[in-house]
């Protein structure tokens, strides 16, 4: 869908500094996370994400209608779901090399378009269907060397946990787009983003009781700074998408690959193998095709409507 001003350059943009400061959340959880139980990591990064929300909320003088909503049940489902995809997901992230868990991540979209076309009914034609078989085998050729280490010892087998668990969390987190589609029909932007980290906060501090680890003072700074990243790349993304088409920008999200494979570089010494880098590839050249073919129906679907304008 087209935005209302047009700036492709400017929406390009914003969407390559969404990437930019969604790593930067990545890699601070990497930092600070090892030990840490996946509901308090959810906490803080949801809990300190509502800084920056509110200060972007404020500035649209948007906040007196943020918290109004007519789907109250929505909310606490869509914030359920996506609890579960964050847990599942930042505890594989402190497992797994940077890259790797980047790149198993971009099943998220592939998995999304088989559930939109179990559970939402969606028309998926042979073009996109080959396109997901096609990233799926992407994803497979990154994740088994890991999977087939199960059972070993050590860092081996903890390779394994967290390649299962990052598909884990792009199974849900595929779930979460299916209700945020739902969400936006009757909802507005601010109040889905809102209502989502004030959900997940509160449902995270529940997790108190299972036992948190004692942070330091640079833990819980980097606690801190992966929940402004993330709240900043909410905003950096909403806003790219006022500015261009969604087929122009999304596929600069697979540029996270390259920054994430150089930040995994230089503080952990990653290096991505080549199983990654090829399925990766794959991945990605599968993601820019279902992209492309989404772009092509659009336009296939407006010049119909034009036709049948009397």
């Amino acid at each position: 869908m087209a935005s209302a001003v047009s700036d492709p350059l400017r929406g390009i943009l914003m969407k390559v500094c969404s990437v930019m400061v969604f790593v930067g959340m990545q890699t601070s959880i990497k930092l600070a996370g090892t030990g840490m139980p996946p509901g308090q990591i959810v906490f803080y990064r949801s809990a300190f994400a509502m800084l920056p929300i509110l200060a972007y909320l404020a500035w649209r003088r948007e906040i007196g209608t943020a918290f109004g909503t007519d789907n109250p049940f929505g909310h606490l489902k869509r914030g359920l779901i996506g609890v579960a995809s964050m847990s599942v997901g930042f505890y594989g992230l402190v497992l797994l090399p940077l890259p790797d868990a980047i790149a198993i991540g971009y099943a998220m979209p592939l998995i999304a378009v088989v559930f939109a076309a179990v559970f939402l009914r969606e028309a998926v034609r042979v073009y996109r269907w080959t396109a997901v078989f096609i990233g799926m085998i992407g994803v497979a050729i990154i994740s088994w060397p890991k999977l087939t280490l199960f059972g070993a010892e050590g860092a081996q087998s903890q390779a394994a946990i967290g390649a299962i668990a990052v598909l884990a969390s792009a199974m849900l987190g595929a779930a979460a787009m299916l209700q945020v589609r739902q969400l936006v029909q009757t909802e507005k932007t601010p109040t889905i983003v809102m209502y989502f980290s004030l959900t997940a906060s509160v449902l995270a501090a529940f997790t108190w009781f299972l036992g948190w680890q004692s942070l330091s003072w640079t833990q819980l700074g980097l606690m801190a700074l992966a929940g402004i990243f993330g709240g900043m790349g909410q905003i950096l993304l909403t806003e790219s998408y006022r500015y261009a088409d969604v087929s122009t920008i999304a596929p600069f999200e697979y540029t996270s690959i390259i920054l994430g494979s150089v930040v995994a570089y230089m503080l952990f010494g990653d290096v991505p193998t080549l199983t990654t880098l090829i399925g990766a590839a794959i991945v990605v050249a599968a993601g820019i095709f279902i992209i492309y073919r989404e772009h092509q129906l659009g336009l296939e679907r407006k010049a119909a409507r034009k036709a049948s304008t009397p």
